[in-house]
């Protein structure tokens, strides 16, 4: 069985959707490429813990906790509870500009005040406004994707160039693939920003974010016909 690279949705249904600002390759780009530099960041600065891949949170979660580390464990719990409490709010509001405000505004707010307020708080402002973030942009052109993790988009790029051999497909694979290496990339320059640079290299991801949220905001205006 083959992972579903695209909804069932009707295929007008689909186009109208790949034309909207917030499902454009560009935007996606960024937002990827912001989540690869915050779980660098979040590991280097932060203890060892992940403030967007919630899958390396979970397995230190687990082998913590089955060794009694019962306070490491939390320090990885932590950041679960509020990516999941960040997501059901961005999947009850549905509003996605806001959303990307909403996490500009939370690390800009970390970058002012870490190492000045404990960690755990700032996990929470980088776990909540990472999940308001991913969970309200989960769609490039026509395909759905993760801003915050490789594995997903591995597969899809996978099982797009093996399913078919349409240029369709080989167009939703080379996607994947744009933003697996924009993931890459993000991990790259936040590892050798955030030694050099410590809580002022927060401004990239947030210009990142910005830049992505410029970009809805002129697409969203150019197709106004008002």
């Amino acid at each position: 069985m083959t992972i579903q690279a695209a909804s069932p949705e009707p295929a007008a249904e689909l186009r109208a959707a790949a034309w909207a600002p917030e499902h454009s390759l560009p935007v996606a780009a960024l937002l990827t490429m912001s989540g690869g530099f915050l779980d660098a960041f979040t590991w280097l600065s932060l203890g060892g813990v992940f403030a967007s891949s919630q899958t390396g949170n979970v397995v230190f979660f687990g082998i913590d906790a089955l060794s009694g580390q019962w306070q490491r464990a939390a320090h990885h719990l932590l950041p679960i509870v509020v990516f999941l409490l960040g997501a059901w709010v961005a999947i009850r509001i549905q509003a996605p500009l806001r959303c990307l405000v909403a996490q500009i505004a939370c690390l800009a707010a970390v970058m002012l005040l870490l190492h000045r307020i404990p960690d755990p708080l700032v996990i929470l402002g980088i776990s909540f406004g990472v999940a308001l973030q991913s969970a309200s942009f989960r769609r490039v052109e026509r395909w759905s994707y993760l801003s915050v993790t490789v594995t997903g988009n591995m597969l899809r790029a996978i099982d797009e160039f093996v399913s078919t051999s349409d240029r369709d497909a080989l167009h939703g694979g080379g996607t994947m693939l744009v933003l697996c290496l924009m993931f890459l990339c993000g991990a790259a320059i936040g590892g050798f920003a955030t030694t050099r640079l410590g809580a002022a290299s927060l401004a990239v991801p947030i210009a990142l974010s910005a830049c992505a949220l410029l970009l809805c905001l002129r697409n969203r205006i150019g197709r106004d016909p008002g």
